[in-house]
C-alpha cells in the first residue's frame, strides 16, 4: 500500500471525520493523476484494520492488513475495467483481444452475494469502484439497485475524475467528497524528491497532476514527439501539417490532443488575461501568437479539439485526425 501523498493530509483528516457516521456510498472526485485511488485504498484498509493508528492509518501488522496487502481480504472488493487489471498484472499480449475499458454489468452483479453476506471479520465491508465513470449503462443501473437498498456496514467508495458522466441517481445516493489538486509548490517539490528534472514544467504540462507527471517522466513516453509538436506550433507559418502528423504517429492521439488543448488554453489566457498556465517557458512566444489569432476562431478550434478528445480512444484513422487538427491550427493564423 502506498503512503499518503504530501497534499492529501487535509483530505485524510476530513475522511477520518466521517468515520463516526459513514454514508453507504462516498464519491471521491477530483482531477486525474492526483492519487484519488491511493487515498481510497488507504481509507478502505484503515476501515478494515483491526487496530488502526492514532491518525487513522492502518497498522500494517494485523491479519486484516496482511490480507489486504495480498489482495485477498474477504471483506474488500476492487472493481475496475479489465484493461486496468491486465495492465497492472502485465498480462496484455500483442495480437490478443484488447481487454475492456468499461466496468461490465457482470462485475457489478458479482457483488450481490458479497453485499448480502455478513462481514468475515465482523466489521465493515468495502467496495472500491475505479474509475466510476467506466461503468457502462447496464452496470450503472445494476449498481443503482444496490445503492437503493443499502446493507449495514457496507461502504462503496466511488472514485472518479468525471462525475458529470455518472447517472444523476447514483450521484444523489453518494456523499460527494472533493479531493483537491495539490498546489504548484507542493506538487513540484514532490516531483523534485522523485528525481524528476524540471519538475515545475513537468507538473504544468500535465495540468498539475503529480502522478501523471511522474509517470511521463519515468517512461519518457511521447517526450520526443511532444518537443517536436511544441517546436512546430510555436511557428504556425512554417508548420507542415502533413509531415508533422506523420512524425507524431508513435504518439497516442489523446496525448497530442491534450497538448494542443493546453496550448490553446494558454493562447486564450494570454489574449484575455496576459498570463499562461501550462507552458510558462513559452510565455513570450504564446503572447505574440495570441495577438494574431481571432478569439472566435480560437474558440471554434477548441470545440474541434474537444470533439476529437471524446473520440481519441477510437479514431478510425489517427493520422488523418492529426492532419486535420494541425491544418485547423495553422488556419487560425491565416484568418
Amino acid at each position: 500500500m502506498k503512503s499518503l501523498y504530501p497534499w492529501q493530509t487535509e483530505s485524510w483528516q476530513a475522511l477520518q471525520g466521517l468515520r463516526a457516521r459513514l454514508p453507504h456510498a462516498l464519491l471521491l472526485k477530483g482531477a486525474q493523476g492526483i492519487g484519488k485511488l491511493d487515498l481510497a485504498l488507504n481509507f478502505a484498509q484503515s476501515l478494515l484494520c483491526e487496530k488502526p493508528n492514532a491518525d487513522g492509518m492502518a497498522c500494517q501488522e494485523c491479519s486484516s492488513c496482511h490480507w489486504f496487502e495480498q489482495d485477498s481480504h474477504p471483506d474488500f472488493r476492487l472493481i475496475q475495467p479489465d484493461a486496468m487489471s491486465a495492465a497492472e498484472d502485465g498480462e496484455e499480449k500483442a495480437g490478443a483481444k484488447k481487454p475492456s475499458r468499461e466496468i461490465s454489468v457482470d462485475q457489478i452483479r458479482d457483488l450481490s452475494s458479497f453485499a448480502n453476506l455478513s462481514a468475515h471479520c465482523g466489521g465493515f465491508r468495502v467496495v472500491v469502484i475505479h474509475p466510476a465513470e467506466a461503468l457502462n449503462n447496464n452496470a450503472a443501473n445494476s449498481l443503482l439497485k444496490t445503492l437503493e437498498e443499502p446493507t449495514d456496514k457496507l461502504l462503496f467508495l466511488l472514485v472518479t475524475h468525471k462525475p458529470q458522466q455518472l447517472l444523476p441517481t447514483i450521484l444523489s445516493r453518494c456523499l460527494s467528497f472533493a479531493v483537491h489538486t495539490p498546489t504548484r509548490e507542493v506538487g513540484a517539490a514532490w516531483l523534485a524528491q522523485q528525481g524528476v528534472a524540471n519538475p515545475e514544467q513537468a507538473l504544468a504540462q500535465t495540468g498539475f497532476a503529480p502522478l501523471q507527471a511522474l509517470g511521463w517522466a519515468e517512461s519518457g513516453e511521447g517526450s520526443e514527439e511532444r518537443s517536436m509538436l511544441l517546436a512546430a506550433i510555436c511557428q504556425p507559418a512554417k508548420l507542415d501539417a502533413l509531415a508533422l502528423a506523420d512524425s507524431l504517429q508513435r504518439s497516442a492521439p489523446v496525448h497530442v490532443i491534450h497538448c494542443l488543448q493546453q496550448w490553446c488554453h494558454d493562447l486564450t489566457s494570454a489574449k484575455l488575461a496576459g498570463s499562461v498556465r501550462y507552458f510558462p517557458e513559452q510565455a513570450v512566444e504564446i503572447g505574440k501568437l495570441a495577438d494574431n489569432v481571432p478569439s472566435a476562431a480560437l474558440m471554434r478550434f477548441q470545440k474541434e479539439l474537444l470533439a476529437a478528445r471524446r473520440a481519441a480512444f477510437h479514431p478510425l484513422n489517427p493520422r488523418l485526425v492529426m492532419e486535420s487538427l494541425l491544418l485547423s491550427y495553422r488556419q487560425l493564423f491565416s484568418v
